[in-house]
């Protein structure tokens, strides 16, 4: 009877060191998470193949008109009533940087980032290297420490590959998974240590980090992941970004329709993750907001 006592005792220490290891950060279990959208070797036809030229910020649009209804370079409010980012941090429009600058970012993210490497968007195609992603594809920010990442040497940690690689620049697109668990104080905390991991490794690094992008209410989890929450934890990102030293992109404004959710032409039909058109929208965005 001694021996079951004390192995039952045993098995609950385990059970609670387990439970403090995994609550760091936010937990993240039982957590609905994104995936991978599906390989695509080849652009579907009548899309803009990657490093070509076409209309900064976005397909479709007629000429002189701005995508979506989105804000103007004037700072007006978008039709959903959402007020344009503004302050140092934020990236303002520039001269288009070309695709040069785009071959020198490294993208570190979740699936919504993936898509970049699934649907050959940059340089490499889908052998690209620019694409920093767990295997799975996704990768949720409270996890930021512990996660690793898919490099030309293999799975590294996060601040490993900052370590090894130096990138001159730093796209982060996190947090997507998040706003449907983390608190403010959590989420900020999470979003600043990755920062600072990052630059503990590589103090040249140019660190962008970019906005969560929106969804459509079509998405499954929409009830946890949805514009309201983006929107919330995008002022997050830049509170984060303000206090950093880093610099905030604000891609999603230019894949929005009128009413602040993804664009149904921008969407590969899941209601979350971009097609080839919507990062094609997220790439011009960035080369004509350019951290120079």
């Amino acid at each position: 009877m001694f021996f079951f006592w004390t192995g039952g005792i045993l098995v609950c220490l385990v059970a609670a060191l387990l439970a403090l290891v995994l609550s760091s950060c936010g937990s993240g279990d039982d957590v609905p998470v994104t995936t991978p959208p599906p390989a695509q070797a080849e652009t579907p036809a009548g899309e803009t193949e990657p490093g070509s030229e076409s209309t900064p910020g976005g397909e479709n649009t007629p000429a002189g008109e701005t995508p979506s209804g989105e804000t103007t370079p004037s700072g007006e409010t978008t039709p959903s009533g959402e007020n344009t980012p503004s302050g140092s941090f934020v990236l303002g429009e520039t001269a288009d940087a070309g695709q040069s600058y785009i071959d020198k970012l490294i993208f570190l993210g979740d699936s919504t980032t993936y898509g970049l490497k699934a649907y050959s968007m940059l340089s490499g195609g889908q052998n690209t290297t620019q694409v920093w992603t767990p295997s799975n594809g996704t990768l949720t920010l409270s996890f930021y420490e512990t996660a690793t990442v898919v490099t030309p040497n293999g799975e590294m940690l996060i601040k490993d590959a900052a370590a090894a690689y130096q990138p001159e620049y730093l796209v982060i697109t996190l947090g997507v998974n998040g706003v449907s668990f983390m608190d403010e104080a959590s989420f900020k905390d999470c979003y600043t240590k990755l920062i600072q991991n990052v630059l503990a490794a590589s103090p040249n690094t140019k660190i962008i980090c970019n906005s969560i992008y929106p969804n459509m209410t079509s998405y499954k989890y929409y009830g946890d992941i949805n514009n309201e929450n983006i929107t919330r934890a995008n002022g997050w990102i830049q509170d984060v970004a303000a206090a950093t030293g880093t610099k905030y992109s604000d891609t999603c404004s230019v894949l929005k329709d009128g009413n602040g959710a993804l664009r149904a032409d921008y969407c590969n039909g899941d209601g979350i993750h971009l097609s080839p058109a919507g990062f094609t929208a997220v790439l011009n965005y960035l080369r004509t907001h350019a951290y120079l």
